[in-house]
């Protein structure tokens, strides 16, 4: 029963910052039992922690990760959530760009990236020194307040920075801004 409910807890989790003493006090269960429990799960390729975009390596080794499911599904259902939120898009999104990344040869690094402003990138590819910075909406017609994190990120990285891309519900392709694409998630990935 302590696993199936740090797994629900986990489910209802998606998408935000892994704090496991938080975890460990909202399900009862000792903390070092929740990091066996988290570890299991990635292990047995369930969970994805997925690690902080900074140009300092070992920040991304300091910095908390962020939690994701390897079945969007499977997520909802130990969630007991009534239908899909935003985060499960989200999480959708995250698997596919994993199915693509272990497909590259180059095999690029896909993180996320967050300012202490709050200002937040849902996953940044990096790969041979270049960045995409790519968000999920669950939305059928994003807009240009939905980019402004996106044109934070190309701000801030400048050339390093290939651009940036809104993947949403919706059926239209259209650049929100300058560097900023946003397209159906289904034609992308």
């Amino acid at each position: 029963m302590q696993f199936r409910r740090l797994m629900r807890a986990g489910c209802l989790r998606l998408g935000n910052l892994l704090n496991q003493t938080e975890l460990a006090r909202d399900t009862g269960i000792p903390r070092a039992t929740v990091q066996r429990y988290l570890d299991l799960l990635e292990i047995s390729y369930q969970l994805v922690q997925l690690e902080p975009y900074s140009v300092n390596r070992t920040k991304r080794l300091i910095k908390s990760p962020k939690l994701y499911w390897t079945d969007t599904g499977l997520s909802l259902h130990l969630g007991d959530q009534e239908g899909p939120t935003g985060a499960h898009f989200e999480n959708l999104v995250f698997c596919a760009l994993l199915a693509w990344r272990d497909a590259e040869p180059a095999r690029p690094s896909v993180l996320y990236w967050r300012t202490a402003g709050g200002e937040e990138v849902d996953f940044v590819v990096e790969t041979r020194g270049k960045l995409l910075a790519v968000e999920a909406k669950a939305t059928p017609r994003p807009t240009h307040r939905d980019a402004r994190h996106l044109r934070s990120f190309l701000d801030e990285y400048g050339k390093t920075a290939h651009g940036a891309l809104l993947l949403h519900t919706g059926a239209t392709t259209e650049w929100l801004s300058e560097g900023v694409l946003s397209a159906p998630w289904w034609r992308v990935l």
